[in-house]
């Protein structure tokens, strides 16, 4: 999967599912954990946030804003992202599952 970000320009945003195999629940929330504090000191994002779907708990949901496009397209660079979108299959009953959103309210947050 190449992660195809919508043209446009301005902030974007996009929440998305991540549903691992049982066997790999663990790990895989360990890892995009792990993603959480690097991607929050990007200076492009303005919000990254990871959640348990509450109606599914082995469904894993993560919620991205970003200041622009080049932000998200640098971030997905990251050598440690670059390695995840190639080896994702790994831990995922199915691949992820990627909604884009068009801000209409999005400022950058007040540290």
């Amino acid at each position: 999967m190449k992660i195809a970000i919508p043209e446009g320009s301005g902030p974007i945003g996009l929440y998305g599912f991540a549903r691992p195999r049982a066997e790999c629940a663990e790990e895989l929330e360990r890892l995009l954990l792990s993603f959480v504090e690097p991607t929050r000191a990007e200076p492009g994002a303005w919000q990254y946030q990871v959640h348990r779907d509450a109606s599914d708990p082995t469904t894993l949901v993560f919620y991205e804003l970003w200041r622009s496009r080049d932000d998200l397209r640098k971030h997905l660079a990251r050598p440690d992202l670059a390695r995840f979108q190639e080896t994702r299959m790994d831990y995922l009953r199915e691949d992820l599952e990627i909604n884009w959103l068009t801000p209409l309210t999005a400022t950058k947050p007040v540290n």
